[in-house]
């Protein structure tokens, strides 16, 4: 019941600000963009979530007590871990199935780990095209999703149970929000990003690619595809 409630609410939330714009500091330094971060967060991003954690990261100490026990996140974090993460981080509430919620050609870079699998076919290819938008020409992102192709060879290795359990039907305490909707393997992710107008596609290794902090940023490598790709100097924010 508590986490059908934290949906729900989540949900209503984003959809009521789902045409918000937040506008970013330009200090001379590059706009980087952790989208989808949940609380696995680096210094000097902008993290871009829509649960809970993020809405009420800039909210005094109190409501941190109190959605720290709601949304789960005392499984993983104390409570002065998870404070501190909210409070020494930029964060901006924003459901992310609804684009992205900056400006055409205001983002350096982009970054998003294990959070594309989490939307439906459409609306995934939807935000990478709002990432184009919103990405300045020449800018990068850098995207990490399960990789189908490791999925399926488990399945190979009469690994079924655990390749059902932790790709294609992932249900984590009941919430809708932690399913996954959609796989990608490398040639997958390469056409979408080649339609929405993407160029310098390519697969990467583990903490190594041309995006900033990825030593921070990437884990999960076993069964991770990273991939980057530029839009162009030429390119138009005119994208899906």
């Amino acid at each position: 019941m508590r986490r059908a409630i934290v949906d729900t609410t989540t949900r209503l939330l984003g959809w009521l600000k789902r045409g918000q714009r937040v506008r970013l500091s330009d200090e001379g330094k590059p706009i980087k963009v952790n989208l989808g971060a949940g609380l696995a967060v680096a210094p000097g991003w902008v993290n871009v979530d829509g649960s809970l954690n993020a809405l009420v990261a800039s909210w005094p100490k109190l409501f941190h007590r109190i959605i720290y026990r709601l949304t789960g996140a005392s499984a993983y974090y104390t409570f002065e871990q998870y404070h501190g993460i909210l409070c020494q981080n930029r964060f901006a509430h924003h459901d992310l199935a609804y684009g992205v919620p900056f400006a055409d050609n205001s983002v350096d870079c982009v970054f998003t780990s294990h959070f594309l699998e989490h939307l439906p076919k459409q609306i995934g290819a939807h935000l990478l095209g709002n990432i184009y938008r919103a990405l300045k020409p020449g800018g990068r992102v850098r995207i990490a999703v399960p990789d189908l192709a490791f999925a399926i060879s488990l399945y190979r290795r009469d690994e079924k149970l655990r390749m059902l359990d932790n790709y294609f039907f992932v249900d984590h305490d009941g919430s809708y929000f932690a399913r996954h909707k959609y796989m990608y393997d490398y040639e997958l992710l390469k056409v979408v990003l080649s339609q929405i107008g993407f160029v310098d596609i390519e697969r990467c290794a583990y903490r190594e690619g041309k995006i900033p902090d990825i030593g921070l940023l990437d884990n999960r490598p076993e069964d991770s595809l990273f991939v980057e790709a530029v839009k162009p100097l030429s390119g138009s924010s005119e994208k899906p």
